[in-house]
This record gives structure tokens, C-alpha cells and sequence, in this order.
């Protein structure tokens, strides 16, 4: 990095660590001024469009701003400042404008986050578990996530998210997290081997932020991670929150929790243990011993997606919808779009749930893998639909994903995957059916609505709305 770049870096670094300062205890006046001063730093329109809306969020006293304050006043010193420093500044600001430069550069645009999976070994046996199936045998070598991580950075990525298996179980992890103290890592993990000394760790590195999993009260998550797993997670929340560490709780809606994570009961507890995120996925039938029946049937997902809205308005909590959430994001973020999957024996795959590759890591560099047929096939179609309440090439547009795996692909990724594309397909395809006529009627009333509540200038061009 010359010395200009220096300058700029410690510029914005200066500038961003003094303004989520004043924004723990500033005026609402002051802060939508900030938002204009923020707006200028990004290349990226898309990115000045987000600030805009966080300075519309502050305008009508949204709970978004309790959250900001939630973070900035309940997180330890050190670890706010790597998450000013890692997320806001590398991955947002700087990563922002270094994807944007590779991509005039290079004719190919990053993604912006990668999630890997170390191992898939793991100490809790779940019904469903989507990564059941693969072999535990293998196993991602330290060098070669190292060498990953150090990919991402060159293209802009300061984004890496861990799973598994249960990513703690590799010890090594902490000297990753160690080695790339300029990276954010969001690790999802069962939590069972998290204790106070990992904690204590956890602060001193400052650039980890734990996804933890529920499945919803003591009784959901019993009942399918085994008796004594709620408690435990319960004490984990609570070392966490005392220490100051940001942390996510993760959800699977299935027929038979949806009650719950969708109720205010649940929500407002995981606010008084001090959870700032909700990461909500749907259970598919790939994996362990998969199951057609223990999928949320679609007038449960069609309720999830009203209530997290809902919530979002209401409640001093971040809130994300794997499924649902396709106007975050303008629909899919898979095969390289926004992210991408790196399974243990360092298959690339275009999602975590699409048990399909075309390209093994060990083989070829990352941006080169990133640009394989399989993921340019997947990027040239994607939002697959103008209804983004309908994403998924897997559920939501099964045509679109027997394609990809069937033909796109080379290989699946462990044995049985494919029976998703051939014996499961005809109810997939009838599931789909039903829940696309909801999504349509659900997705005509929002768009009208975006356009009723816009300024008279701005109907004709009003676009998607948001979750």
C-alpha cells in the first residue's frame, strides 16, 4: 500500500471509528447529517443507496437505530473497534471500492463473502442436518484455507464465514483468525465447545462473531439437538453478552418450530440475552436421512416472511431470511454472486445447499474457479424471477436447478445428492407450485403498496420494495 492509500485509509478509519462514536449518544439530527457525510465515501451506487436508507431508517425513529446503539454501547472496546475496523471500513467501504476496481480490471465481479466449511465432522447428531451426508473423512488443510483467505482479500472480500460440521472442532481455526485480524469471521456453530476460555479468546481476538444454532425454546432445540442443548446455549449467550461479543443466533424453520420462531416470545428473548442477529434458513430435504415432511409446509413460510417483517419493524434486532429475503439482496446470491461454498474436501459450490461443483479449490485459484461454467450458467439467469419473494433455484425454481446440477455440473458432492433432482423432484415441483401462487399475490400487494407510499416524483421509477 503507497503512501496515498495510507493516508486515505487511515482517513476513513479515522472518520468512521469518531462517527459510530457520536452515533452511541448523538441527536437523531446529528446522525441524518452523518448519513450525508458517509454517502460521499463509497464508489458504488448501490452502497449510496443503503445509506440513504439508513438515513430514512433514522428519520422515522426505527428500531434499527436501538440496534446501532445496542452494538456500539453492550460490545467490548476492542472488538468494536475490529468490527468498525474489519466490516465497515474493509468489507463496505474499501472492500467495496477494491471489488469494483477488480472488476474493471479483471472483467469479473467478486462476491462479497465466502463461506467455507474446515470440517465436517461434528459432535451432535441432528435429524435433518443439511451437511449430514458428507463424508467426515476429509478434511480442508490449514494452508489451503489460508491461501483462500488471502484470495478474498486481493479481490476485496473481508467476509468469511465458517460452518461445518462444527467448526470449532479444528483447533487451528483461532491461528486463522489470528493470522487475518484485518478479515471478519462469522463462525456458525452448535456452541457446545464454547466455554469462558474460547470467550476470553474471543475477546482478544476481536474479529470473530459466533452464529449460534436454535431451533427455537428449550423444547424445539431439544427435541433435535438432544436433551441439555438449549441450557447450554443459554449459558453461552449469557458469557457472551457479558463479555461484549456481537453474536448471531441461527435458525432452521421446519413444520415443526415455526410457531415459535415466528412468535414475539421468542424474539424478545433473544433480545434480553443480548442477540443483535436472527439468521433464519428453511430446512430442505438434502442431507442426513432427508425428510419431505419436516419441510415448513408454504402457508408457514409465507406467515415467516409477514412476521419477520413485522419484527424488523418493531424489534431492536437484525433480521435475515434465507429464503424470503430476496428484495435485501435482488434475488439469489449463489454461484459467486455475493457468495459462494467451499465444502471440506475443497469442492467450490454454488450454495450451501446446492450439493453440486464443478471445480475443486485444491486444483485452481479461486477467481478462476469463481468463473467456472457451472457459476457463469448460474449468475447469467439469476434473480430468476422480477418476484423476489421466489429466489431459490432449488425450491422456489426447481427447473432451474435440475439444469444446473444435471447438466452444469460435473459431479455431486457426496453420494446420494442427487436424489433431490430425481426422486424428490415431483414434490418439489408441486411444493413450488403452491407456494408461487402466494408469493405472486404477496408480491403484486407490496409492489403497489412501494408505489401508493411513493413521492409523486418518484412513482414511475419505484423499484423493488424491501423486506
Amino acid at each position: 500500500m503507497d503512501f496515498y492509500q495510507k493516508a486515505k485509509y487511515y482517513s476513513i478509519e479515522k472518520f468512521t471509528t469518531s462517527a459510530f462514536s457520536l452515533l452511541a449518544n448523538a441527536s437523531k439530527e446529528n446522525l441524518i447529517r452523518l448519513t450525508y457525510l458517509a454517502e460521499k465515501i463509497p464508489k458504488k451506487e448501490s452502497y449510496r443507496e443503503k445509506i440513504r436508507w439508513i438515513r430514512t431508517l433514522f428519520q422515522i425513529d426505527h428500531p434499527a437505530l436501538t440496534i446501532a446503539r445496542r452494538v456500539l454501547k453492550e460490545t467490548h472496546p476492542h472488538h468494536r473497534k475490529k468490527m468498525i475496523n474489519n466490516f465497515i471500513i474493509n468489507q463496505l467501504l474499501v472492500g467495496t471500492n477494491r471489488r469494483k476496481a477488480f472488476e474493471e480490471q479483471r472483467g469479473f465481479k467478486p462476491p462479497n463473502a465466502m463461506l467455507i466449511s474446515p470440517t465436517m465432522r461434528c459432535n451432535l447428531n441432528c435429524f435433518g442436518c443439511y451437511s449430514g451426508s458428507y463424508s467426515i473423512q476429509d478434511e480442508l488443510p490449514f494452508e489451503v484455507i489460508d491461501r483462500l483467505v488471502g484470495e478474498c482479500k486481493e479481490m476485496g472480500i473481508y467476509l468469511v464465514i465458517i460452518t461445518g460440521g462444527e467448526p470449532f472442532l479444528r483447533k487451528d481455526l483461532l491461528d486463522l483468525f489470528e493470522k487475518h485480524q484485518d478479515t471478519i469471521f462469522q463462525v456458525y456453530t452448535n456452541g457446545t465447545l464454547i466455554n469462558e476460555k474460547m470467550v476470553e479468546r474471543f475477546v482478544e481476538l476481536g474479529n470473530v462473531v459466533p452464529a449460534i444454532s436454535l431451533e427455537g425454546l428449550r423444547e424445539e432445540t431439544d427435541i433435535r439437538r438432544g436433551k441439555g442443548r438449549f441450557d447450554h446455549v443459554v449459558h453461552v449467550m449469557d458469557l457472551l453478552k457479558k463479555a461484549g461479543i456481537f453474536f448471531a443466533i441461527s435458525t432452521t424453520q421446519t413444520i415443526r418450530n415455526s410457531e415459535t420462531i415466528g412468535s414475539d416470545a421468542f424474539i424478545d428473548y433473544l433480545v434480553e440475552k443480548g442477540c443483535i442477529f436472527l439468521w433464519n434458513f428453511h430446512y430442505i430435504p438434502i442431507g442426513r436421512n432427508a425428510d419431505l415432511s419436516l419441510m415448513a409446509s408454504p402457508e408457514q413460510r409465507a406467515w415467516i416472511r409477514e412476521r419477520f417483517a413485522h419484527f424488523r419493524a418493531t424489534k431492536p434486532i437484525l433480521m435475515v431470511d434465507f429464503w424470503n429475503d430476496g428484495c435485501l439482496t435482488e434475488g439469489c446470491i449463489a454461484g459467486g454472486r455475493k457468495y459462494f461454498h467451499v465444502n471440506a474436501r475443497g469442492d467450490l459450490e454454488p450454495c450451501v445447499f446446492c450439493h453440486f461443483a464443478y471445480d475443486n479449490i485444491k486444483e485452481k485459484p479461486l477467481m478462476e474457479a469463481l468463473n467456472s461454467p457451472l457459476f457463469r450458467e448460474i449468475r447469467s439467469r439469476q434473480p430468476f424471477s422480477e418476484n423476489l419473494f421466489i429466489n431459490c433455484p432449488l425450491i422456489d425454481h426447481p427447473e432451474h436447478g435440475k439444469e444446473f446440477a444435471l447438466k452444469f455440473a460435473k459431479y455431486f458432492t457426496h453420494e446420494g445428492a442427487e436424489g433431490f433432482f430425481t426422486e424428490l423432484s415431483p414434490a418439489i415441483d408441486a411444493y413450488s407450485k403452491t407456494y408461487r401462487k402466494m408469493a405472486e399475490e404477496a408480491w403484486k400487494e407490496k409492489i403497489e403498496n412501494s408505489i401508493d407510499q411513493s413521492p409523486p416524483k418518484e412513482k414511475k421509477a419505484a423499484g423493488s420494495p424491501r423486506c
